[in-house]
Order: C-alpha cells, then sequence, then structure tokens
C-alpha cells in the first residue's frame, strides 16, 4: 500500500515553521508498512492544493493532509479536497459537534461565523474528534482511495492520528500486513564518506536496507527492514546492528533517541565527575545541550561563556601573555581556558571552545572556521584543532559537537 504525505500552509514554504507533522506521520506510516514515495507542501491556495490533491489520489492509495481545517479564510482543505474529487461540501452533524463542544469545554459563546465552516465536509466523509482543539479532521473513501485530513497543531494532530487514525489504517483491506522497522546508528569522530567506506558492501542488500545520512559533526545510518510483524523485522536488523558496530567501533555512541548530550552526561554520572565548560564562539551552546538532559545538574557545575579576552583573564585566568602571544584562537588559550574554568569550581574535567565562526575576523593563518578545544582533567590536558566550513550558526553547531565528542573520548 502506498501513502502521500501533503502539508497545508503557506508558513511551511516561506520557513517560518518546520514540518514536523510530515517526519511524524511518515515514521508512523512506515511502521504500518505503508510506503511513502512523495511528500509536498502547498500553500494556502484552493486551486494549487487541489492540483495537489488530485495528483496524489492518482498515484497513492492513501493521502493524508495536515493543515487547512481551521476557521479562517486562508484554511482551505475542506474545499480543495471536495474539489479533488467532485463532491459537494455538507453540513456535517458530528463535525459541528466537534466544534460546539470545543466552545462548550471553555465556557465560551457558540462558535462565530468562521468556525461553524469547520463543520462544512465533503460528502461523504467521517468527522473525526478534535479533543484539543476546533478543527474536526475527517476521513474520507472514494473510488478506491483514501483521503485523511487532520489539522496542523501537532498538539491536535498526534492524538487524533494515535487515537482515531492509526486503528482505521491498521485495519484496512489493502494492507498487506507487513511493517517496516528501522533503528538508527548515531556516529561521531568520523566524517560521513570514512563511514560509508567503511560499511559500503553492507548497504547492498535489499532488506535490510542502510543508508548513511550526515549532520553537522555527526553521521546517522539507518538500519530498515520490512517483515510480516516488528518482532520479525528486529530479528532481521539484528546482526547488521551487530556487524556496522563491530566496523565502527566507538565511533556508534548510541542509537534512535539516544543524544550525544546525553551519553556524555551518564558516563559523567557513572565515573562521578563534575563537569566545566569553557565557551568563547559557541556562545553557550555546549552548556545548553548539557542541560537539555534532566538531571544533568548531578555532574554540571560550572559554564562560562567568556568571549572578550578580560573576560577570560578575569573569570578564567588565562594570562594575558597567552593571548597576546598566542592570540584569543589557539591551542594555548584553549588549554588556558580548560584549566581555568576546572579551577573555578574544582571540578574534574572542562572543556573549552575559542574559535572564528565568522563570516568576519579570519585571517590566511586562521581563516574563518579555525575552531580550537582544550580538555583539562586530573590526569593531565589535551587539545585538537577544527577547520569547520559553512555559515556561522553551522560552524557554531560543529564546534559544540566536537567539544562533546571531544568530552566523550
Amino acid at each position: 500500500m502506498v501513502g502521500e504525505i501533503v502539508a497545508v500552509g503557506t508558513e511551511l514554504l516561506l520557513g517560518q515553521i518546520l514540518n514536523t507533522n510530515a517526519r511524524y506521520l511518515a515514521q508512523a506510516l512506515a511502521r504500518l508498512g505503508i510506503d511513502i514515495y512523495y511528500q509536498t507542501v502547498v500553500g494556502d491556495n484552493r486551486e494549487r492544493l487541489a492540483g495537489v490533491l488530485s495528483r496524489a489520489l492518482a498515484r497513492s492509495d492513501v493521502v493524508i493532509t495536515c493543515g487547512g481545517l481551521g476557521p479562517t479564510a486562508d484554511d482551505l482543505t475542506r474545499e480543495a479536497v471536495a474539489d479533488a474529487l467532485g463532491l459537494p461540501l455538507v453540513e456535517d452533524e458530528a463535525a459541528r459537534q466537534v466544534v460546539e463542544g470545543y466552545f462548550r469545554r471553555r465556557g465560551l459563546d457558540l462558535p462565530p461565523a468562521g468556525n461553524r465552516r469547520q463543520w462544512l465536509l465533503p460528502a461523504g466523509a467521517r468527522a473525526l474528534r478534535n479533543d484539543h482543539g476546533s478543527a474536526p479532521g475527517f476521513i474520507l473513501e472514494a473510488g478506491g482511495k483514501v483521503v485523511i485530513s487532520l489539522p496542523g497543531p501537532p498538539a491536535e494532530l498526534r492524538p487524533m492520528f494515535e487515537e482515531q487514525v492509526l486503528p482505521y489504517l491498521s485495519a484496512l483491506p489493502g494492507r498487506d500486513g507487513t511493517v517496516i522497522v528501522s533503528r538508527v546508528l548515531h556516529l561521531c569522530g568520523i566524517g560521513e564518506a570514512a563511514a560509508e567506506e567503511l560499511v559500503r558492501d553492507l548497504a547492498a542488500g535489499s532488506n535490510p536496507t542502510l543508508a548513511p545520512y550526515a549532520h553537522p559533526g555527526q553521521v546517522d545510518l539507518r538500519l530498515t527492514a520490512k517483515a510480516r510483524s516488528e518482532e520479525e523485522a528486529r530479528r532481521l536488523l539484528e546482526p547488521l546492528e551487530e556487524e556496522v558496530r563491530r566496523r565502527l567501533g566507538e565511533h556508534v555512541f548510541g542509537a534512535d533517541e539516544e543524544t550525544l548530550e546525553a551519553v556524555v552526561g551518564a558516563l559523567l554520572r557513572a565515573r562521578g565527575l563534575r563537569l566545566a565548560l569553557a565557551e568563547s564562539c559557541t556562545g553557550g551552546l555546549v552548556a545548553e545541550r548539557i542541560t537539555r538532559v534532566p538531571g544533568s545538574s548531578d555532574y554540571f557545575v560550572f559554564g562560562a561563556v567568556t568571549y572578550a579576552n578580560e573576560a577570560k583573564e578575569r573569570v578564567l585566568g588565562v594570562p594575558a601573555e597567552t593571548l597576546r602571544r598566542w592570540g584569543a584562537v589557539s591551542r594555548q588559550t584553549a588549554l588556558a581556558m580548560a584549566e581555568g574554568a576546572r579551577a573555578v569550581m574544582g571540578a574534574d574535567v572542562a572543556v573549552a571552545v575559542t574559535g572564528i565562526a565568522g563570516p568576519t575576523g579570519g585571517t590566511p593563518e586562521k581563516p574563518v572556521g579555525t575552531v580550537y578545544f582544550g580538555l583539562s582533567a586530573r590526569e593531565g590536558s589535551w587539545w585538537r584543532k577544527g577547520s569547520f566550513t559553512g555559515d556561522r550558526e553551522t560552524i557554531r553547531r560543529w564546534s559544540a559537537q566536537e567539544a562533546l565528542t571531544l568530552l566523550r573520548s
């Protein structure tokens, strides 16, 4: 069975919000064994949306839309679905109850005219309740195809999908009963090309499959299997994962939802170590990631953003002579920053970052993207140099990832 996702909203086209719904729906459909070959983003235009839906229905069995079910004039998904299927819009009693129930629960007056549009559905559609908003979703079966329209806000879409759409899709007679299961391994300290070279022969299989994709400072390997049950799919993945881990060794730091900062935190907690940070070009990104992890107060004791040389001297005790002779962006300064951060709170380990994030400030000797890292621990001190490319934010993200990678090592 082939599915397709159509995300509706001009704000998506303009990049004003992230299309997190498409990612969520694609993962959910994959678990059901529904193949996704196309995803489309279309703005709030009735004619263009109807055209997209017509093409989607011509090539896919199930089309899921998200967004465009609100009360305002630019919410046009209901109308576009009706246009694509040649159906009229009709008042739906169940949809009306969803809308009015939303207002009753909040002690508000009956819906204004705009909200009354929300109980108009394409003829033959079945309304889906919305326990978290005013927009009813709907399921419509027509011509052997299925259209499922969901509201845009994730807090409304996800419960509606999990509680009502998921059982419906699971029972569809056209499904062949297969499921798709993926396992994502996270790597650090190795580039995409080098990682791909080590597992290239493993990617030649058709089931399970293996595919790499890269982020700043991190490579992910997606292992995917298709089988009659989730248990069977996971059995197919196990030997592949075992071989990937064997070949890539310590470069594999986690899987699926595990993050590098969580893995680092677990190591610090297990060893009873207290962490301090000193940041310059990253502006606190490393500390922000460390403190994303619940319970990070168990090991994180100090963080300083010492952007100016004066701050490096006063807060961290970096010698003025070091800054004068070697500059703020140097291994000498990075090590002095790390040693100073560790001394401030008597931490067991400290990491420092100093570099040139750009777009200005580079020189022929130290171009934009030059970043130095220092690590100070009771056993000694180490440093590392990074040469990153990209815009300012990309370099900062690379640098934060590399600082955590150094800490993990």
